[in-house]
């Protein structure tokens, strides 16, 4: 069970280190997509709410990926499909693999659980963000 905390704890810094610099980098491509493009108004809601969702999907994309990769290496699974597959699952779902790897697969369900609802606050400030920028452009 130490095993499963270390390795778990390990990956879980990792996973919310790429999300901090994918959120940045999603931010960054954000607006420069608006700013590229002279965007105003409804417009420019719409490419920051699309550039971010795109941006997160790739972000936790590779995130379910890192935990693949690391049950590839533990040996839990035959091969990186089935592993792919059990991330996937496990990252948005309570899922249960042998007894030995419950606590690493119950610590990737609580890590994916996180950067969702982070995910998903970004993107509700994003919207938002792109909204007050309209006003102010109005305004100004």
């Amino acid at each position: 069970m130490a095993l499963n905390l270390f390795v778990g704890t390990v990956v879980i810094s990792l996973t919310v280190l790429i999300h901090t610099f994918g959120l940045i980098a999603v931010t960054h491509a954000m607006g420069h997509l608006i700013a590229r493009f002279c965007m105003h108004g409804r417009r420019s809601r719409i490419v920051a709410m699309m550039s971010v969702a795109i941006g997160l999907f790739a972000v936790m994309t590779a995130e379910v990926w890192l935990w693949a990769g690391l049950y590839r290496l533990l040996d839990i699974f035959a091969d990186f499909e089935t592993a792919l597959y059990f991330s996937t699952i496990t990252f948005s779902t309570d899922i249960v693999p042998a007894p030995a790897w419950r606590v690493l697969a119950a610590l990737e369900g609580v890590n994916g659980f996180l950067l969702i609802g982070w995910s998903t606050a970004y993107l509700i400030a994003a919207g938002t963000v792109s909204g007050r920028s309209r006003q102010v452009s109005i305004s100004d």
